[in-house]
């Protein structure tokens, strides 16, 4: 069978997307995705998305990872869905769309999507670090010289090592000359680090946050990839109405055989 498929990319972190209304993709089939995302033998890509449709909302968004499986929420891979919708003419410039996590709001303009993403009631406090859910796990470090951080080995050995089979993923934090943070992320699934990683960029601003790093409510994540920015409340260490906002593009179109 063939697909048309799109490639798009939000701050380097990349996807196949699949617009799967008809359900005409096989979604069982883990070794099929994995040989798609793979960057030799396939298309390449961080993850694979399928769009479907939802009775609820204006559609829906199935995830997963590089590594075939099913994944939890994916932060670029929904500021890109939005912007793969609005290319297939579902939405114009807002969208609601369902997740593995719950419902999202979304909205455009021009090549920059603000997705919002859901309330985060608990973040754990560890020796060196906090841990908590965004939508997908994730555990985030304050480290010294995050440019030559070796965060391949270190975050194989927290991801493993802490967090066991589940695992987490693993951010690496430093604060920056313009007041904001640099990010570095070994992402679960993939097993290696990627260029951006939303919803380990939203932990990272939300950490900072309560470790008392920032006082602002509105902070500058420069990712290996690109820039990205994440707005929130919060009000006795509830953090709500929590928004991630950057460019999400198409890269190309193309057609697959599987």
């Amino acid at each position: 069978m063939k697909d048309t498929f799109y490639k798009f990319q939000g701050t380097g972190n990349d996807f196949v997307m699949i617009d799967n209304r008809e359900n005409q993709f096989s979604k069982d089939d883990t070794a099929l995705i994995a040989r798609i995302c793979n960057r030799r033998f396939g298309v390449g890509a961080d993850g694979l998305i399928l769009l479907e449709e939802d009775e609820q909302t204006d559609f829906k968004m199935v995830y997963f990872n590089a590594d075939g499986k099913v994944g939890s929420m994916c932060g670029n891979g929904g500021r890109c869905i939005v912007a793969f919708a609005h290319l297939l003419g579902l939405i114009k410039n807002k969208a609601e769309f369902s997740a593995v996590d719950g419902k999202h709001e979304a909205s455009i303009e021009g090549d920059v999507i603000s997705l919002k993403m859901q309330d985060v009631h608990e973040i754990r406090k560890k020796s060196n670090a906090v841990y908590m859910n965004t939508g997908s796990p994730h555990h985030v470090q304050l480290v010294n010289g995050l440019k030559t951080f070796n965060v391949f080995q270190e975050g194989a050995r927290l991801r493993y090592g802490v967090y066991g089979e589940k695992g987490s993923n693993i951010n690496f934090v430093e604060i920056n000359q313009s007041e904001g943070f640099d990010i570095r992320t070994y992402e679960r699934g993939v097993e290696d680090e990627t260029l951006s990683c939303g919803t380990g960029v939203t932990a990272v601003a939300l950490g900072m946050h309560h470790m008392g790093k920032t006082k602002e409510h509105a902070i500058a994540i420069k990712a290996l990839g690109g820039d990205l920015e994440v707005s929130f409340e919060e009000r006795n260490g509830v953090y709500s109405n929590i928004y991630l906002k950057g460019e999400a593009k198409q890269v190309f179109k193309g057609e697959i055989t599987w």
